[in-house]
């Protein structure tokens, strides 16, 4: 496993519990189509640098390898995951926020490492979507901003949004089986987590007792 990146530098303002924003003051919703949306929430997440230095620090990350061409390739990201129930703080704490929220029990934590702006991941769906008909994912972003693609499966105009530390963006609806999205190469990236929150059920979210 390669863990070479190019250097993180904490901001003043990225620093401090790491803490999502339970009002979710900044979500905006863009609809991509009648049934597909995306919501973004800018400095959802207070405290995002520190959660970056934690999880660069201590994530069991791994290189996957895919087959290309009749070849084994490795991925240009590192990755790794839990159920959220094993979870570390404050990767728990977030899911119940976000169950709360878009009322689906999120139950999957998967992370990505794109280490420079060499690492990316290519146009794709996600697989929830062979199991649910709308599978909500959710995406907490950590680290340097990166660009963060859409376009419709099968072809046409696509929308692209700039994500930067602390921000929160979530897909809904029929995005996943009618939209294709993607984080491309860049010249100037520096390091980024993606902490992406996945559901395997659509049965509404129960609160537990408090």
């Amino acid at each position: 496993m390669s863990t070479v990146s190019l250097p993180f530098q904490p901001s003043l303002f990225g620093s401090g519990d790491p803490l999502g924003d339970p009002s979710f003051s900044t979500l905006r919703r863009f609809w991509l189509d009648t049934e597909s949306w995306v919501d973004l929430a800018p400095d959802w997440l207070s405290g995002p640098d520190t959660l970056f230095t934690q999880l660069a620090e201590s994530a069991p990350w791994q290189q996957r390898e895919r087959t290309m061409y009749d070849q084994r390739v490795a991925e240009p990201r590192l990755t790794c995951g839990w159920a959220v129930s094993d979870a570390p703080p404050p990767l728990d704490d977030l899911a119940d926020l976000l169950s709360e929220r878009y009322q689906v029990h999120f139950d999957s934590i998967g992370l990505n490492y794109y280490r420079h702006g060499r690492d990316s991941v290519a146009w794709h769906g996600d697989r929830v979507r062979f199991v649910l008909q709308r599978p909500q994912v959710a995406i907490v972003s950590l680290g340097t901003p990166r660009r963060f693609g859409l376009r419709p499966r099968g072809g046409g105009t696509g929308q692209w949004f700039t994500v930067e530390g602390g921000d929160l963006l979530v897909m809904g609806g029929r995005c996943q089986h009618d939209w294709e999205h993607t984080v491309p190469k860049t010249t100037r990236g520096g390091p980024r987590i993606s902490v992406t929150y996945r559901h395997t059920s659509e049965e509404p979210f129960t609160a537990p007792p408090r």
